[in-house]
């Protein structure tokens, strides 16, 4: 095993690490090794704020697990989420991976060459292709030299002077079968470049579109059939229940669509307030407000708006907001009161659990017998026009 294989954990060298280990997976989890609890974090990361990079660190260097642990907590992981019982949970987990994967892969091609060998190993384009045979499917325009670079434009890939190509060809076949025109009108094949049977891509356009193809081979075979409450399952059966508490998955009527703060849950409330004085959110807390904000209408640019004068991270809120609000169909709202009170964060005030059972119903109906509402949307956009 070596630290390429425990960074891309979906690549077929290493799934043979894995195989030429003979390590038991039944072993590691009976013995609540260092791979299962990796693996548990890579779950809840993955289904809580679309990464799995580990808390402890950037990896490798930083990271809190070894190489073995991380690696093997891949295989685990993908028990776990199978566990789960819930494709949405599979869906986001699988996107949480290549998300992760495709930002690794573009902080590799960013490493100098010379570097690429004294340091951490590192892929190139190359070897992500040919890892999804797309080796033969698709190839790169050659680069025009700038003026004044030497030679007539247009010589070919000998000219490039080092730098990478900006954009690709790719067959048809592969492109229709890794993108979507959900994408947006831009992807659709009738807006694009074709010639010869190929696609003209830019590069960034080519990583989405391996992106993809990560995703796919992360969720493929997913889930996997097994027996509750025997072997493995037995094993991994408590951090599965942790898991199944915290993503409850229910129905509710839909968005509220207005912001009225005051008449939040009193959870929220609390959050929000933490949040004004400085204090940092714990994982859970942050999830549970922002999926209360998203479910209650509030785009992302809301929701960074509405937390400016507090100690979340636009950057974060824009990213953790854009996963929840994403047209997947798979978004979690947030946990039910009984789950916020084993995490802290519902203490039951004035009995609020009678009214409803989860933050949502709660705000709903209070928005619903309030006498008069005045939207937040309405007040900012007023003190903005000032």
């Amino acid at each position: 095993m070596d630290a390429l294989d425990a960074k891309y954990p979906f690549f077929a060298t290493a799934r043979e690490a894995v195989a030429d280990a003979a390590v038991s997976l039944p072993e590691l989890v009976a013995a609540d090794a260092p791979a299962v609890e990796r693996a548990r974090e890579r779950v809840e990361r993955a289904l809580l704020d679309g990464t799995i990079a580990s808390e402890s660190g950037a990896f490798p260097a930083e990271s809190a697990y070894d190489v073995q642990a991380e690696l093997l907590s891949y295989p685990i992981a993908r028990i776990l989420v199978s566990l789960l019982d819930s494709q949405p949970a599979i869906e986001k987990y699988a996107a949480a991976e290549a998300s992760t994967a495709i930002h690794r892969i573009r902080e590799d091609l960013a490493t100098d060459g010379e570097l690429r060998s004294m340091s951490t190993p590192t892929v190139d384009l190359d070897d992500v292709l040919a890892e999804f045979d797309l080796a033969d499917a698709v190839r790169a325009e050659p680069v025009r030299p700038s003026a004044g670079a030497g030679g007539p434009a247009g010589a070919g890939a000998g000219s490039q002077s080092g730098r990478d190509p900006d954009q690709y060809w790719i067959g048809v076949g592969p492109y229709l079968r890794l993108t979507s025109p959900s994408w947006g009108p831009s992807w659709r094949l009738v807006n694009r470049a074709l010639a010869d049977g190929e696609v003209r891509v830019s590069r960034e356009e080519l990583l989405d579109a391996l992106e993809a193809a990560i995703e796919d081979r992360v969720g493929e075979g997913l889930p996997f059939e097994l027996a509750a409450g025997e072997g493995i399952a037995a094993e991994l059966e408590s951090g599965v229940a942790d898991l199944k508490r915290l993503l409850s998955e229910r129905t509710y009527s839909g968005p509220v669509d207005v912001v009225a703060p005051d008449l939040f849950p009193p959870c929220m409330q609390n959050l929000i307030a933490k949040t004004e004085r400085g204090t940092d959110l714990t994982p859970p807390e942050s999830f549970a407000l922002m999926a209360f904000l998203v479910g209650i209408g509030m785009s992302p640019d809301e929701v960074v708006a509405f937390c400016a004068d507090t100690s979340l991270d636009a950057e974060g809120i824009r990213y953790q907001t854009e996963y929840l609000s994403d047209d997947r169909g798979s978004q979690y709202p947030p946990p039910t009161c009984e789950t916020l009170a084993n995490y802290g964060i519902c203490h039951n005030e004035d009995d609020h659990m009678q009214v409803a059972a989860d933050p949502l119903a709660y705000y709903e109906t209070r928005v619903e017998e309030a006498e008069s509402v005045t939207d937040w949307r309405e007040q900012h956009a007023a003190a903005d026009g000032e």
